[in-house]
């Protein structure tokens, strides 16, 4: 059966479905009748809650835990007027702040290339120069008085990249070209004017990082075999990266890219051809998701070369203020679907880096430096030299990390490296609702993930055959509403191996539900929300959430209104709804001004289903974009 027929009964296009989707019904994964009878909640929500949430659960009951004091009483960490949900075709941010636009998709880096153009989308010529598409993880860095923002370009919307065509897909190599290069990562000074932020054009900083730039390959995977190819036989040199979602910064000033569902870029002769069992764990196939890069590169052939995926799926550090640097892989720290990059300083100065694999069932990992860092010393091997750990939850509400060592699951350093999914299962760890962004508290030693949801929960083993059962920190099957996971390392030392975790939230709907899919306590009809995505902590304290979910406002997702962005009080429990995006978006990716006075925001895919004009409004084509969010007085955000 072609994938075409596969897709038939789900949807007419194949853009009208999640990545997600795509990869179960490429590779679908068998029902499992153990977790047909999954144990019912029975009980009320707070019955539920202190059931399962012994730490901070009893914290958003009133009660108090071993991580966070009482909500009652408690004072509010946030000082603006928490917003309503809403499907409107804008952003609402809280009375007293503004919004403008910082800067779209297509907008020209550099003076000689033309202003975007409705008409065309572009070509290839003027997008390699110009600002990509679907902005997601981004940071604003600092230095000599120039600030230069750097921002992930996960993908393209086809429909909208193509839409001057008849049917709404490439009719030319240009064209697809042109999605290619809208793929990648964009560096641009921006400065502030009259009170606007806005692009410096022809700024020595600026530059497009797409799937066709260069880029060095290191760490315990470079050389090895399996990354060798006829284009590099050596193994250590590699073009491009693409679908870039979360982000991370180094505290020696570097921006790290996350490779997540690279997957979907590579195909063979045929949508059946037979990838190996190992490609597969990660989700290539045949058929790619509607880019048709094989059609002009054959790298993205995988009967050509078999070997291109394992080059994908890496953390990659670029150096924002050396136009002239060259990217660098970073295959230590795992080859999987990453989220973001959470870079922690451990109080021994070694390097900590936490990361989620986002896809339904896979893991949660975190890298330790063998080197420590020395503020000014050589940070060259901070990133390539170390261990890679998984994580483990058990039901006490304790956990571990498993190293990932040839002593733990008999893998050689570069085999890990590059089938980090496959020694995972090897080591036995918790299978996650989609692990997405980390974030790390800034002034005690505690950390967030978002869970984003996970209709497989209980129902179905992830791509590697690995259980999902209802429990833990994933205690809901069928989860179509997320959780936010935290835990503080055992001595508040992050590279303990040993750590106690709590829910901070379990989003839901008490509109719909009476039962554990309500969410948590510390959720309500005024600030309930589903599917948090986004992680960031300011430097005052306050959780940044985020959400990339169902935004039909009807169902079991009524009064949520479209994706938008809450603040979190880690103290208290205290959730409160600070933005609104418009029709049909992700609400991703946050960074702040040096002064704090301006919060930058990323609206990704408005209309991705034809429904918004935003940012431009009238009958304008729907460009994904960065925002500023001001207030009024002009103090700092918070």
């Amino acid at each position: 059966m072609t994938l075409d027929a596969k897709i038939q009964p789900a949807c007419e296009n194949i853009d009208d479905i999640t990545f997600d989707d795509i990869d179960d019904i490429i590779n679908p994964r068998p029902d499992e009748n153990d977790f047909d009878q999954v144990v019912e909640n029975a009980l009320s929500r707070r019955g539920f809650m202190s059931g399962v949430l012994v730490l901070g659960g009893a914290a958003m009951l009133g009660a108090s835990s071993a991580l966070t004091p009482s909500i009652a009483n408690a004072a509010t960490l946030f000082d603006f007027e928490q917003v309503l949900a809403n499907s409107l075709d804008t952003i609402t941010v809280p009375k007293g702040y503004t919004w403008d636009v910082v800067a779209k998709w297509g907008d020209p880096l550099f003076s000689d290339v033309p202003e975007f153009d409705e008409a065309t989308r572009g070509t290839p010529e003027t997008q390699a120069r110009a600002v990509g598409d679907n902005n997601d993880g981004m940071d604003l860095f600092e230095k000599d008085g120039k600030s230069v923002y750097v921002v992930n370009n996960e993908y393209v919307n086809r429909k909208i990249i193509w839409g001057n065509n008849p049917d709404g897909k490439p009719a030319s190599d240009a064209d697809i070209l042109k999605g290619k290069l809208a793929h990648g990562v964009t560096v641009m000074e921006v400065a502030e004017t009259d009170g606007k932020w806005m692009i410096v054009k022809g700024s020595p900083f600026n530059r497009r990082i797409t799937p066709d730039t260069e880029m060095d390959i290191t760490g315990p995977a470079a050389a090895h075999d399996l990354m060798k190819t006829l284009a590099d036989p050596t193994g250590t040199k590699t073009l491009g990266t693409w679908n870039n979602c979360g982000n991370g910064r180094t505290p020696w000033g570097t921006y790290l890219a996350c490779e997540e569902n690279f997957n979907g870029y590579f195909s063979g002769p045929s949508d059946d051809y037979e990838v190996t069992s190992e490609l597969k764990r990660y989700g290539v196939s045949g058929r790619d998701w509607g880019y048709s890069w094989a059609k002009i590169d054959d790298r993205f052939d995988v009967s050509k070369n078999p070997n291109e995926p394992n080059r994908a799926g890496y953390v990659v550090e670029i150096d924002p203020f050396d136009a002239s640097s060259t990217p660098q892989k970073r295959t230590a720290l795992g080859r999987f679907k990453h989220e973001n990059a959470e870079v922690v300083v451990a109080k021994n100065g070694k390097i900590v880096v936490y990361m989620g694999d986002d896809e339904r069932g896979e893991f949660l990992y975190k890298f330790v430096s063998d080197g420590t860092y020395v503020e000014g010393g050589d940070t060259s091997k901070l990133l390539t030299d170390g261990t890679l750990y998984v994580a483990k939850f058990e039901a006490d509400q304790k956990g571990q990390w498993i190293s990932l060592t040839k002593e733990t699951v008999g893998m050689e350093a570069a085999e890990i490296a590059i089938h980090t999914r496959q020694a995972a299962s090897k080591a036995g760890a918790t299978t996650m609702d989609r692990p997405e962004w980390v974030a790390a508290h800034p002034t005690k030693a505690e950390v967030y993930c978002a869970l984003t949801n996970n209709k497989n929960r209980g129902k179905k083993p992830n791509a590697g055959g690995d259980a999902t059962p209802a429990a833990g920190p994933n205690p809901r099957a069928k989860n179509n509403y997320g959780q936010i996971v935290r835990w503080r390392p055992e001595d508040d030392d992050h590279t303990a191996t040993s750590f106690e975790w709590d829910l901070f939230v379990l989003a839901g709907n008490p509109k719909v539900h009476s039962d554990a899919y309500a969410g948590s306590e510390n959720i309500n009809e005024g600030n309930m929300f589903n599917s948090p995505d986004g992680l960031s902590f300011d430097d005052k304290g306050i959780l940044w959430i985020q959400t990339d979910g169902k935004y039909t406002n009807e169902g079991d997702f009524a009064g949520q209104g479209n994706n938008q962005m809450l603040a979190g009080d880690p103290a208290t429990g205290e959730i409160r709804r600070f933005l609104v995006g418009p029709n049909e978006c992700e609400v991703t990716g946050m960074t702040f001004s040096g002064d704090r006075k301006t919060m930058f925001v990323g609206i990704q895919h408005p209309g991705e289903k034809g429904n918004s004009h935003f940012p431009d409004g009238g009958k304008s084509l729907p460009r994904s974009c960065i925002i500023a969010i001001k207030r009024e007085d002009g103090a700092v955000i918070g």
